[in-house]
């Protein structure tokens, strides 16, 4: 495997767009929602590779850098490289007008209008004629599962959830991820489902094409899977629950149980033998707890407590042997369709270095994820039902321990330190992208930095 580090600027002989267009990007890219930047001001951006995808759209992969603000260690954070499929046409349809980037004046595109791409029905289908079709486009490589036939002329839609990543369905026969943020290595969304598939776990829908690109460093950039038309995430279903005052035990239930055949899969494809390490754990824990209260004041005056609970791993059971997760478990991971879970979205959390995804871990960060997302869920109604979200908490770890063999309710130290570790997490994200729903996880910081919370 490649090893993993940060895209750079490729050298000054390769072709690049004219600077007019690294400018339209430079103002446009801050106003996406995937952009990760949004509260580091972006210094420059440079173009890494320029590849015609077929005639009228590129593929850019482009390096953005950023203003340095203050951090706790003094040191300006790094910059990302992005994805990006622009249409490029003399005008833009109507239809069109909510993907207009610009209009470029100088260089060889001078005089022409740049779009998203993906928001381009015709684009979007010679996309999947791509992957239909393996083979290569200067240094993309298109590849394919030889025994799951892609048919031609599947309608293509643009999901509108999404926020780190890019998704197309066709025909609600088939989904197509195409990753915004790049990091050089394969992307666990695709090596996981594959492994699992492979182990003959049917819990997750497996990779049938993908594409990569071998420049500057060999990266996963896009994975199409199976779509599955008649299933509802476990968010939406919980909401519903609590909506009309139901119980959502028996789903919970099922939930723990096949995360833990995930698990036990995982276990199987990537047998690691490693043992947890509480002390470099609870390390980790209270770093990240540092520099989230560095740049939440709020969270501040809960710190103290909030380090008890990391301490208290120190010289205790490393609980269950680390191995590879999920890494972003929660209710809005899982789909349900019929009376069957499964599980999605492997890639991890999108912010974290490629390398730290694809270690092994202990299997109690997935289970305190869904554990915080069923928190989640119970405060999104008034008056809030505390005990609905306890009633789950118990039926999915009930669940989990029928199926894996432990039960993650007699590792409290290890379930407390890692749903604080969590709630550290949810905080830092909603004051930097949703600060309306800061008092969600604030609500948990108070329960947990009380000992035994």
């Amino acid at each position: 495997m490649p090893k993993t580090a940060p895209l750079r600027p490729s050298s000054p002989g390769v072709d690049r767009p004219p600077a007019t267009l690294t400018g339209l990007l430079r103002e446009w890219l801050p106003g996406q929602r995937w952009f990760a930047g949004k509260d580091r001001p972006v210094a420059d951006l440079d173009v890494l590779s320029t590849t015609e995808l077929f005639p009228g759209c590129l593929h850019l992969l482009v390096h953005a850098s950023h203003t340095a603000v203050p951090t706790p260690g003094g040191t300006p954070p790094p910059g990302d490289c992005y994805q990006l499929l622009l249409g490029v046409r003399e005008h833009v349809s109507p239809r069109l007008a909510r993907a207009f980037i610009g209009r470029v004046h100088e260089g060889p595109l001078a005089g022409l209008a740049v779009y998203d791409a993906l928001q381009d029905p015709r684009s979007a289908e010679l996309l999947l004629e791509r992957l239909r079709h393996p083979g290569t486009a200067g240094p993309l490589r298109f590849e394919a599962d030889p025994s799951v036939s892609v048919p031609a002329g599947l309608a293509p839609r643009l999901l509108d959830a999404e926020q780190s990543n890019s998704s197309l369905v066709y025909g609600d026969r088939f989904i197509l991820k195409v990753f915004r943020r790049i990091q050089p290595g394969i992307n666990p969304d695709l090596e996981l489902p594959g492994a699992l598939a492979a182990q003959g776990c049917t819990r997750v829908p497996a990779p049938v094409a993908w594409f990569g690109t071998v420049e500057p460093r060999a990266a996963t950039l896009g994975v199409l899977q199976p779509f599955l038309p008649d299933a509802s995430d476990g968010w939406a279903l919980a909401l519903r629950a609590l909506s009309v005052g139901d119980e959502f035990t028996t789903e919970a239930h099922e939930l723990g149980q096949a995360t833990a055949d995930v698990h036990l899969a995982l276990a199987a494809a990537f047998p690691s033998g490693a043992c947890g390490d509480n002390d470099r754990t609870a390390a980790a824990m209270t770093e990240r707890l540092e520099a989230a209260a560095h740049s939440v004041p709020a969270l501040r005056p809960f710190a103290p407590g909030l380090r008890t609970a990391f301490g208290a791993l120190v010289g205790r059971d490393a609980g269950p042997p680390a191995q590879r997760i999920h890494g972003d478990l929660h209710l809005g991971q899982v789909l349900r369709a019929g009376h069957d879970w499964f599980v999605i979205d492997f890639e991890g959390e999108p912010s974290k270095p490629l390398a730290e995804r694809r270690s092994a871990q202990s299997p109690v960060r997935d289970i305190a994820g869904m554990l915080r997302s069923f928190d989640y869920a119970a405060r999104q109604r008034r008056p809030w039902r505390p005990e609905w979200a306890r009633r789950c908490r118990e039926a999915y770890c009930a669940g989990y321990a029928a199926r894996a063999g432990w039960d993650p309710r007699t590792k409290h130290a290890l379930l407390r330190a890692y749903e604080t570790d969590r709630a550290v997490y949810e905080v830092l994200y909603e004051a930097r992208h949703r600060p309306d729903w800061l008092p969600v996880p604030m609500a948990a910081i108070e329960r947990l930095a009380v000992r035994g919370g």
